[in-house]
């Protein structure tokens, strides 16, 4: 069969993201309040870890999203940049870590999406986030619906992201103003000792990789990249007004917070309703609370519905290059959706989030372990991501992309020291584990699994793989390593 009848078998996704879908879909995916609380909590030195991570970490991986989506165009974002750099296996690995952080992360937003949603009910009902039995059900429930809508196509699941963004923006605008209004009005109990480095600074040090994990999320688009429409002009852009509104919104929501409420008293599940309330009830506007809690609500649905439906296209494409079972990268015959990569996305986040109930203390202590898996494997993918800029800037003698030597040189030195101290004081417990050695046992435990599961598919594939096209087990790994060393 010719090369040109492979192109045309292959599954093709519809283009229907433009400039401000991209823009909607870059707050809402890296601006997530869900994480503002549990580094709010450890106090005003926060507000200088997001300086740091937003110079260090942020703005390396805007360049590094647009040097490589420029290099490497097509569906599958940090999987495909790995792969064509440094082989087949560092970019399953990579897109691997990718995918399973998702698997973690969105039962987390399916908790805070509980969280919250109770207080539309009114203020009576807020007990019911920590009943087990409840949050369990309104999470499956949630999940359910957003595999369905994404199955059904982003052309409808992107209303969804969209409303997310909106009510983001909405939620953040309110909660600012609040804090700015009771500011003026009453003053603030903060001093400036609050924002000097704690003399024990465990529990902070986990917070800095909550950071850079919440500001994740300029590649997400380019995982989906054969799903906008004129990419080259597109995304600059929307990776520009995305980033800038999602620093602002960052440093603004966690200032607030601790002008609010106070790093003792805030909580990592209900943190942002519950600022909202006191403010509002000093200001005496406490019927806000409720429509607050619902625009909140739509936030967090939107961000479960991008990050569900941008990492399932990473099992889809891992699905064609036939290192995961071939029938990941099937689309749906109406929607041309990879539903198989969604169906099974939904049934392991399900598993994950009962197995968690099931073994932690408590539902805030679930939220706070689930987060800080999702953050070390989140983030393994960019120690790829920044690597690829510094074997660019050192190994070409001309430059092929969007950025010259020196600016590649800064992002990718950076980038790679900031996502490496990332996951390393992910590793250090927050202040809500009640269980330290439950804590790390938890971590290293399920890290390791991870990551051998990735090696396991790979091996085991990749050996079918390369049986079909009559070569030796290990040919197609070298080959991916002779074909990156030529880029």
């Amino acid at each position: 069969m010719s090369a040109n009848n492979d192109a045309t078998n292959q599954p093709h996704l519809k283009r229907v993201l433009g400039r401000w879908d991209l823009v909607l879909l870059f707050v809402v995916a890296v601006f997530n309040l869900n994480v503002v609380p549990s580094i709010a909590a450890n106090g005003g030195v926060t507000v200088w870890l997001w300086l740091i991570a937003l110079l260090l970490f942020f703005w390396p991986q805007g360049i590094a999203v647009l040097e490589l989506a420029h290099r490497f165009p097509g569906e599958g974002g940090v999987y495909l940049w790995a792969k064509e750099v440094f082989g087949d296996f560092h970019g399953f690995l990579s897109g691997w870590c990718y995918w399973t952080n998702n698997m973690l992360y969105v039962p987390t937003v399916m908790l805070y999406f509980v969280g919250v949603s109770v207080f539309v009910l009114g203020p009576g009902h807020a007990g019911l986030a920590d009943n087990k039995a409840f949050a369990l059900g309104a999470s499956i429930f949630l999940l359910a619906l957003l595999t369905i809508l994404n199955i059904v196509g982003l052309s409808v699941g992107k209303w969804l992201n969209n409303l997310g963004g909106i009510g983001t923006g909405i939620a953040a605008a309110t909660l600012i103003g609040l804090g700015v209004i009771v500011l003026s009005r009453f003053g603030t109990s903060i001093t400036a000792a609050d924002f000097k480095i704690p003399t024990d600074p465990r529990f902070v040090l986990n917070s800095f990789g909550v950071i850079c994990f919440g500001l994740v999320g300029l590649e997400l688009a380019s995982v989906m990249g054969d799903e906008i429409r004129d990419p080259a002009r597109t995304l600059p852009g929307a990776v520009a007004w995305g980033g800038v509104l999602s620093g602002l919104l960052y440093i603004g929501a966690t200032l607030t917070l601790l002008i609010a409420v106070g790093k003792n008293d805030i909580s990592v599940l209900q943190g942002i309703v519950q600022a909202v309330s006191h403010m509002a009830s000093r200001v005496g506007v406490a019927w806000i609370v409720a429509p607050f809690a619902l625009m909140l609500s739509l936030s967090i649905a939107g961000i479960g519905s991008a990050w569900m439906g941008g990492s399932a296209r990473i099992p889809f494409v891992a699905g064609l290059d036939s290192y995961m079972p071939s029938w990941l990268g099937k689309v749906h015959p109406k929607y041309a959706t990879p539903y198989a990569a969604l169906i099974v996305q939904f049934v392991v986040s399900l598993v994950l989030c009962v197995i968690n109930f099931a073994s932690s203390g408590g539902v805030q202590e679930a939220f706070q372990t689930m987060l800080s898996l999702a953050v070390v494997l989140q983030l393994v993918p960019f120690i790829y991501v920044f690597a690829a800029l510094l074997k660019f800037a050192i190994g070409e003698t001309a430059g092929k992309g969007r950025y010259g030597k020196s600016v590649l040189l800064f992002a990718g030195g950076s980038g790679l020291l900031t996502t490496i101290l990332g996951i390393v004081v992910a590793f250090s417990p927050a202040k809500q584990i009640t269980s330290v050695w439950r804590y790390e046992v938890t971590m290293f435990g399920l890290t390791l699994f991870f990551i051998a599961l990735a090696a396991f598919f790979f091996f085991i594939y990749g050996r079918r793989k390369a049986q079909a096209v009559g070569v030796g087990p290990d040919a197609l790994v070298q080959a991916g390593e002779r074909s990156s060393s030529l880029n």
